[in-house]
């Protein structure tokens, strides 16, 4: 059973986000927010935000909007993600994610990463499996 003090990531329980910093913001059926804090855990040997690290963000945040029309019912899973980073950051970073196309069981979305000053740091594409969620979720 998850703590009740643990965070939920659009109603998941996802270890690994909360591992790196990433907080959950809004979500509608075609949009989601989310954060993710800058440490010095997650820098690269120069100092700035590990690509890893925000490429872990930025999929959290496709595949999230990927469900969004149904999040209580649906399962996402990459199947394909493209990442373009255009400059480094040394800050918290706001995600902002878009469904363009959802059918029934693949999901076209996209994402950017800004820095506090509103910096285009990396954006990103992705293609989603959607399935129903099964009896026993495995985020309990």
């Amino acid at each position: 059973m998850a703590d009740s003090s643990e965070t939920l990531y659009f109603g998941n329980r996802i270890p690994f986000l909360a591992h790196i910093g990433v907080h959950p913001g809004e979500m509608t059926p075609d949009q989601v927010s989310a954060k993710l804090h800058f440490s010095t855990s997650l820098a690269n040997s120069g100092g700035y935000m590990h690509g890893g690290s925000l490429m872990s963000a930025l999929d959290f945040a496709m595949s999230a909007v990927a469900r969004s029309s149904d999040p209580n019912e649906l399962t996402s899973s990459t199947i394909e993600m493209k990442t373009s980073f255009i400059r480094p950051a040394a800050s918290d970073i706001e995600i902002e994610a878009r469904c363009l196309h959802r059918g029934r069981s693949i999901a076209f979305c996209e994402a950017t990463a800004r820095d506090t000053e509103g910096g285009l740091v990396a954006s990103a594409s992705g293609v989603f499996k959607l399935s129903r969620k099964a009896a026993h979720d495995h985020a309990d």
